[in-house]
């Protein structure tokens, strides 16, 4: 969940609230009882950050947008910019991690 938290620049009890609230979030638990999120969780969460903190929804509002949108999917040029952001994220992601790795090793 730390790791979560800091790649996502949320508060783990943030997190937390809305895995309880929102219901999309199901982390994997380990046997210790810690939270493993996937890839799938980590993009859920990006979107939610985005749709409760930029656009300013509500709770419920995000889990009715996030619900469409899983049974919807973007096509053409909407597809075409997400693929792009999400690439763009992935990268600055990946940056970060080396840059993490640079500062542990």
């Amino acid at each position: 969940m730390g790791e979560a938290s800091r790649i996502a620049q949320v508060p783990a009890h943030t997190l937390r609230y809305w895995e309880a609230g929102s219901g999309l979030l199901r982390p994997a638990r380990r046997a210790s009882g810690h939270r493993r999120y996937t890839r799938e969780d980590m993009e859920t969460i990006f979107t939610l950050k985005e749709l409760l903190l930029e656009r300013r929804m509500t709770l419920a509002g995000a889990r009715k947008a996030l619900a469409q949108g899983r049974r919807k999917r973007p096509s053409g040029s909407e597809g075409a910019q997400d693929s792009e952001r999400t690439l763009k994220l992935l990268r600055e992601l990946r940056g970060e991690i080396r840059e993490l790795l640079k500062l542990a090793g």
